[in-house]
């Protein structure tokens, strides 16, 4: 196999579950080819370094593989190597989540009816 397209290729290494979602994200410019925005059409070659937003995270992998053909999880991992740099920061990036979550201290309950009303003359306090 030696022509595969960037949309394709994202959807087949599973970073997206749809072709579509795929393309809105290349379109959109949150994936780049090579250090550059790409089109979704882009043939993608062997060594090429893609750069991929996951949720919080952005993925920068080394093409390994080519396919067209979307298989299970295990398969898919083939197609790519992550690079040790973004492996470090998405693990040092997700410390940082979990250590500000740990820090918030959620209310035990909901505001009852007179604490809603005196959050309210507080704010209209404030806003005057």
């Amino acid at each position: 196999m030696d022509n595969v397209r960037l949309d394709k290729w994202l959807w087949a290494a599973r970073f997206f579950k749809t072709r579509a979602l795929a393309k809105k994200a290349i379109e959109g410019g949150k994936v780049h080819y090579n250090g550059g925005r790409a089109k979704t059409s882009k043939n993608v070659e062997v060594g090429a370094l893609i750069r991929v937003p996951q949720g919080w995270d952005i993925w920068e992998v080394e093409v390994l593989a080519l396919s067209d053909q979307r298989r299970g999880a295990p398969e898919a991992r083939e197609l790519y190597r992550e690079t040790d740099e973004s492996a470090e920061r998405r693990a040092r990036e997700a410390e940082g989540r979990r250590l500000t979550n740990q820090a918030m201290q959620h209310p035990l309950k909901r505001p009852d009816k007179k604490q809603r009303r005196d959050i309210q003359r507080f704010q209209r306090q404030h806003d005057e």
